[in-house]
């Protein structure tokens, strides 16, 4: 089966690094799904971007704390492009908040979207790739998610979660074609992250990154774009370390 027939769906794809794997996998030729919450504008600009380069693409509306929203998204996807391939769990939330004041309120919107969203929307497509035998799900978590956080604790647990998500889905699924990996980008400079690195904490986790510098989009997009090709079939339940060095685990 070649690229253009496995449908790729990116979930929060209408900025930073959701953007930047919709964009990459459009080149390679596979068909893109791309999600967005509120910014249809921005949503919009990529498919254009897609469309321009000669790719095909679908931008839908979706919820991710919603299972009914996420099904009636993949239902669009479904009829317009066909059945999911590739599933890229990136849609996420950060909130900087000390852990003291994070409230009921707070923690439940953060794991909703950033971990809840990420297991509905892989057991909604996981039919589809259970009737093509191969699958391919990334989940986009963070460095935060393996040495814990300070000011975002609840962000830093819904992405430990995702990691826990990837190393099951591998576990159950990967004798059936299916491999689930997860890339954890370190400091990467992307509109959510821009808060942090303005702050004095930011700057001085940058002064001790081995490599010297923030990480660039493009790096977590090409680990991703590989994960997702049949060249990385043996590769399933993965962390992939994507962090300059900060971190060894």
């Amino acid at each position: 089966m070649g690229n253009e027939q496995r449908i790729a769906l990116i979930t929060g794809g209408s900025r930073g690094i959701g953007r930047s794997i919709a964009l990459a996998l459009a080149k390679e030729g596979y068909p893109v799904a791309l999600t967005y919450r509120e910014n249809r504008i921005k949503a919009e600009e990529t498919a254009s971007q897609i469309i321009s380069d000669g790719g095909r693409v679908l931008v839908v509306e979706m919820a991710m704390e919603d299972r009914k929203s996420i099904r009636e998204a993949l239902q669009t996807v479904r009829s317009e492009l066909g059945r999911i391939s590739i599933l890229i769990n990136n849609a996420a939330i950060a909130q900087e908040k000390p852990f003291g004041t994070i409230t009921d309120n707070d923690w439940d919107a953060m794991l909703n979207v950033n971990l809840r969203g990420a297991f509905v929307c892989a057991q909604e497509v996981l039919p589809d790739m259970l009737e093509q035998s191969w699958g391919r799900i990334v989940n986009i978590s963070s460095i935060g998610g393996q040495w814990g956080g300070v000011n975002q604790v609840h962000y830093a647990v819904s992405k430990a979660g995702l990691i826990g998500l990837t190393r099951s889905l591998a576990k159950i699924y990967s004798g059936k074609g299916i491999t689930t990996n997860a890339v954890a980008p370190g400091l990467v400079a992307t509109e959510m992250s821009a808060l942090e690195l303005n702050t004095e904490a930011g700057k001085e986790k940058v002064k001790n990154i081995p490599v010297g510098r923030i990480g660039y989009i493009a790096e977590v997009t090409s680990a991703v774009v590989y994960l997702v090709s049949s060249d990385a079939s043996y590769i399933t339940g993965q962390t992939i370390n994507i962090n300059g060095g900060m971190y060894f685990g």
